[in-house]
């Protein structure tokens, strides 16, 4: 080889060689998530919407070979909440889900670095969870369950699909700004509806079988059952005790339906957590919760179970099925 085509050789090796490296895309680091359920591991209606949730994740690109995620179940017991809690900040998680507002409050206590994203909170903004909506300010953001305005539509559901009803006991968590709030929302509108409110305080299953046994007593009764941690827990019995004394209702949520209640309205859950995915992708991909507002439901869902209605002979006008969402027959 003649000496000028080695130097040739060398030099080109030399050049070609940097740039070959930066060509190569170095290992993409791995992220961890957290996510602290208030539901228990064995909630099926909270795997489907984490199940939801992890999908979204991956129809972004984050699989398993670049995200983690660390969960928690504290199946609705304050105790753990507060120290799964510690537990997810001690992690030093790029980013945490939490799925109500009744983890929330802990994870804030915990940390006020490690950016939050949230679901199924009432009033964030009257919790102190955020600053405003449109800009929450600090290290939490998320999405809304549902605005108080949305009772008048429960109330109106009831009369459609049980007019004689005159007579409505609302099932609410009197601890939590969203049950205070929710009744008084449907206060303000009962008077147009023609019908009379009972407030039952939901505590425990006793709480709630003596308040809705005493409630039964008298005629043309009916049920709302607000949305809660505590109503979700004991969907079961709530279910059982309206089927029990043969009072119509209406639910927050259609996971009450789906385990025999009469109709539902209220967010899509599923779409929910397919969003908070989204901001997630967000902040892992270098934005703020700060700089992310905080978002209302986008989707609602109106759930009849044409079985239970049957059961309470009650005849579903043809224009509340041709607006359902779903009919379980």
């Amino acid at each position: 080889m003649k000496r000028r085509e080695f130097i040739a050789l060398v030099c080109g090796a030399a050049v070609a060689g940097p740039f070959s490296a930066r060509g190569q895309k170095a290992p993409e680091r791995l992220r961890h998530i957290g996510v602290l359920s208030s539901a228990g591991a064995d909630d099926p209606g909270e795997k489907t919407r984490l199940a939801a949730f992890q999908q979204g994740l991956q129809q972004l690109g984050w699989t398993g070979s670049n995200v983690r995620i660390e969960y928690r179940w504290a199946a609705g017991d304050p105790e753990r909440i507060a120290r799964y809690a510690v537990e997810l900040v001690a992690l030093a998680p790029d980013v945490i889900l939490a799925t109500s507002g009744t983890n929330l409050p802990a994870l804030l206590q915990a940390t006020r670095t490690v950016p939050i994203v949230f679901v199924r909170v009432a009033d964030p903004v009257g919790a102190g969870f955020v600053a405003s909506l449109a800009r929450p300010g600090g290290n939490a953001t998320g999405f809304i369950v549902f605005e108080y305005g949305i009772a008048s539509k429960w109330l109106e559901l009831l009369k459609e699909i049980a007019p004689k009803t005159s007579r409505v006991a609302v099932l609410r968590d009197p601890r939590a700004p969203a049950g205070i709030g929710q009744f008084g929302a449907l206060q303000s509108v009962a008077p147009s509806f023609g019908v009379e409110l009972t407030a039952i305080d939901v505590r425990d299953v006793s709480d709630i079988e003596r308040g809705v046994a005493d409630f039964a007593k008298s005629a043309h009764g009916g049920l709302v059952v607000t949305g809660s941690e505590l109503a979700a827990l004991h969907r079961d019995p709530i279910v059982l005790l309206a089927a029990r004394h043969r009072l119509p209702a209406v639910y927050s949520d259609r996971y009450f339906v789906d385990g025999g209640g009469l109709i539902s309205y209220g967010p899509d859950r599923i779409a929910e957590y397919v969003r908070a995915a989204g901001y997630v992708d967000r902040i892992l991909k270098g934005e703020k919760p700060a700089d992310l507002p905080v978002q209302a439901p986008s989707k609602f869902q109106l759930v009849i179970n044409s079985r239970t209605a049957r059961g309470l002979d009650l005849t579903v006008p043809p224009s509340l099925l041709a607006r359902a969402d779903e009919v379980i027959e």
